[in-house]
């Protein structure tokens, strides 16, 4: 199925979090294509180091605000109607949900909840960026959009798993119930330039940690698995979904599954590094395996990934090797 381009030259966009690791590459995008777009980031851990270079566009506004709070009414970018919102906006690594928990919870429930009511207000196409936690520690290998999910709900990564599922029960309530036109993007394991060293992800922990010569840190065996997915192709495969009718949930990622253990290694190898593999206690709830079954986004999308591993990892390592010195 061909996806034909509905947004670009003349449509307003608002992209919350815009000012994050995934956000503000979405931004680029949609700015290349002739989009005005409105970044709303309260920068919690979000970057303004991240879109500074859109600092002298003129179809590029960012604001300074918490949506759980709600769009503020004052600011004149935020006045005018919308034609899409793309609601990216969450902390999502390991290390933010025991830092953040109350703020995850928030931004997944009310603010999403504050924006669908702007999308049915403004006719717009309201775009939910979910994610592969949503099926939590799965008993499905891979995980098709039809399995519902192995969630512990009160333990440390609840605050962003059912945040996320409830945000998928918002959008389609909004969707079923106020015809509001909706899309729900799964996103599977990302990385690429703009990830913070100290993000606590797996990828960018051993990158940072391979060019400063220190232990690599694994957690458990290093036998747990994760598909990873370079930046480039999740917002391609984003903006697919948005330019379709479709409602999803479509998972986005790729079919790239590593083990931690060999991850590490071939970072450190890329890297050119002489830190050894350490491991170090599993955290709690850790999944197992992720792997997306990539079915639907292939058959509705024409989705296909295009950056191999060790290309993006390379990408990837380049970036972190001029922010590291």
């Amino acid at each position: 199925m061909k996806v034909v381009q509905r947004f670009g030259p003349g449509h307003r966009i608002l992209v919350t979090g815009g000012a994050g690791f995934v956000p503000s590459h979405l931004v680029d995008a949609l700015l290349a294509r002739g989009c005005t777009v409105v970044a709303v980031d309260n920068f919690v851990t979000g970057s303004k180091e991240n879109v500074a270079h859109l600092a002298e566009t003129s179809t590029f506004t960012l604001v300074e605000a918490d949506i759980s709070d709600g769009l503020p009414e004052h600011h004149p970018a935020l006045a005018e109607r919308f034609d899409a919102i793309l609601h990216m906006a969450s902390p999502a690594s390991p290390t933010d949900f025991e830092k953040l928990p109350v703020e995850i919870l928030r931004v997944g429930s009310v603010a999403t909840l504050h924006l669908l009511d702007r999308a049915v207000a403004d006719g717009a196409r309201f775009l939910l960026a979910s994610t592969s936690e949503a099926y939590g520690d799965p008993l499905e290998h891979p995980q098709r959009e039809t399995y519902w999910g192995n969630v512990n709900p009160i333990g440390i990564r609840s605050v962003y798993d059912e945040s996320k599922r409830f945000g998928e029960a918002a959008t389609m309530a909004y969707h079923r119930s106020r015809g509001a036109d909706v899309a729900i993007v799964r996103i599977f394991n990302t990385y690429g330039p703009r990830m913070r060293p100290d993000d606590g992800r797996a990828i960018p922990t051993f990158i940072a940690q391979s060019l400063r010569g220190e232990p690599i840190t694994v957690h458990g065996t290093g036998d747990q698995t994760r598909s990873i997915c370079y930046v480039d192709d999740l917002v391609r495969g984003i903006l697919l979904l948005l330019d379709s009718t479709e409602t999803g949930p479509v998972n986005c990622g790729t079919e790239h599954e590593l083990s931690m253990r060999r991850l590490a290694e071939s970072i450190v190898s890329l890297c050119g590094s002489d830190s050894e593999v350490t491991y170090v206690s599993r955290a709690a709830d850790d999944p197992k395996m992720r792997r997306p079954d990539l079915t639907r986004a292939r058959e509705l999308l024409d989705f296909e990934p295009e950056v191999t591993p060790e290309e993006g990892l390379r990408r990837t390592i380049a970036y972190f090797r001029d922010r590291l010195g």
